[in-house]
């Protein structure tokens, strides 16, 4: 158990971060200086609005000096930066207008596929980067999947179109983690629908064709998980080493019969939607067995809030989901210790993939 934990229960100095993608209709400094006001330890600031551009931070020393100014005047630390929306394009298929809507129009391009591909890849690398430059250690993200679009399986998509995905995304991807090696900094990869990794086990077939890149591990965010029916605390107990950052986002799901699983293209906050995001504290995920857990595999990163509630103004939330996880930061380990039931490898693909507590 690592001795981040300290006697009085919880992680020391385990940072609470607030992750700035949901506010990036406003000005970075005054994102910064709401999350000073508010308390929070530092920022996971994203590569969009005016945030952070990471071309830019890649290569240009004023504009990194200003980004370090700004978080120094507000108390803030940077843990983390985002690259989610750029990181989505580099293994979709098809590229459509979607993909335009959340891309700088200088990765967009002329909208050739491929084209866009290769020139998001290129600001992923940048982004990485960026990170060391700003003096941060990790970068969280999205990957996109070329065969996510066979999630249905029907028409039946053939175990060899699925390889071929995932030879894509390795072969896309293991530049990309070259340069971040190369700097010294991590990607957390975020399990989410539409991603290479959305579930259990293809997160595990993800580690599988990446087990060679130390670098390249997982961001944790229970609330993608509880719409499928998974345990987020075993999730956390099985894939402990490659848990490289957290989010803290609350998720409900509403199914009434009538309200669907899978969302009926209706927009977050429509209250026939059959899953939607919610409060902190007021929806679906355990986040006390979940805080446990966290510390009982020696968790010492960041907890980053992921304000992202269609029915709460989140100058009121974001400060409420503070206090929340300051609350559950100083839940005390288990008694037992977790040690032994941990390994470097994720778990294998047989029929009893949980790892017992001694």
């Amino acid at each position: 158990m690592s001795d981040a934990i300290n006697g009085g229960g919880g992680i020391a100095a385990r940072p609470v971060t607030l992750f700035t993608g949901q506010w990036a209709d406003l000005p970075f400094e005054e994102v910064a200086r709401l999350a000073g006001e508010w308390g929070y330890d530092g920022l996971e600031i994203a590569c969009w609005g005016d945030h952070l551009d990471p071309v830019r931070a890649a290569h240009d020393d004023a504009y990194v000096q200003d980004r370090l100014r700004i978080l120094a005047e507000n108390d803030l630390a940077v843990h983390a930066i985002a690259i989610h929306l750029t990181g989505q394009v580099v293994c979709d298929d098809p590229i459509d207008e979607r993909h335009q809507g959340i891309l700088a129009p200088e990765v967009w391009g002329d909208g050739d596929a491929e084209g866009v591909r290769q020139r998001a890849a290129d600001v992923v690398k940048d982004a990485a980067r960026a990170a060391a430059r700003l003096g941060a250690t990790t970068v969280t993200g999205f990957t996109g999947s070329s065969i996510w679009k066979y999630v249905a399986m029907f028409p039946p998509a053939s175990e060899d179109m699925i390889t071929r995905g995932y030879e894509d995304f390795a072969a896309r991807w293991n530049p990309i983690m070259d340069v971040f090696d190369a700097e010294g900094v991590r990607f957390a990869l975020e399990v989410h629908p539409s991603e290479i990794a959305y579930d259990y086990w293809t997160a595990q077939r993800t580690l599988e064709v990446m087990r060679d890149r130390p670098g390249f591990g997982l961001n944790f965010d229970p609330s993608h998980f509880m719409w499928q029916d998974l345990d987020p605390v075993m999730f956390l107990q099985d894939f402990a080493p490659h848990i490289f950052h957290v989010h803290v986002k609350e998720s409900v799901r509403n199914l009434n019969g009538r309200n669907g699983r899978l969302g009926s293209h209706l927009a977050w906050g429509d209250p026939r939607r059959g899953w939607d995001f919610v409060t902190a504290g007021h929806g679906d995920v355990p986040w006390e067995p979940i805080f446990r857990m966290l510390n009982s595999i020696g968790y010492a990163g960041p907890t980053s809030i992921e304000w992202e509630d269609a029915g709460m103004d989140r100058l009121t939330g974001a400060p409420r989901a503070l206090a929340l996880v300051r609350h559950l930061s100083t839940i005390a380990p288990p008694a037992a210790s977790f040690d032994a039931a941990f390994s470097s490898a994720p778990p294998t693909n047989d029929s009893t993939p949980r790892k017992e507590a001694p």
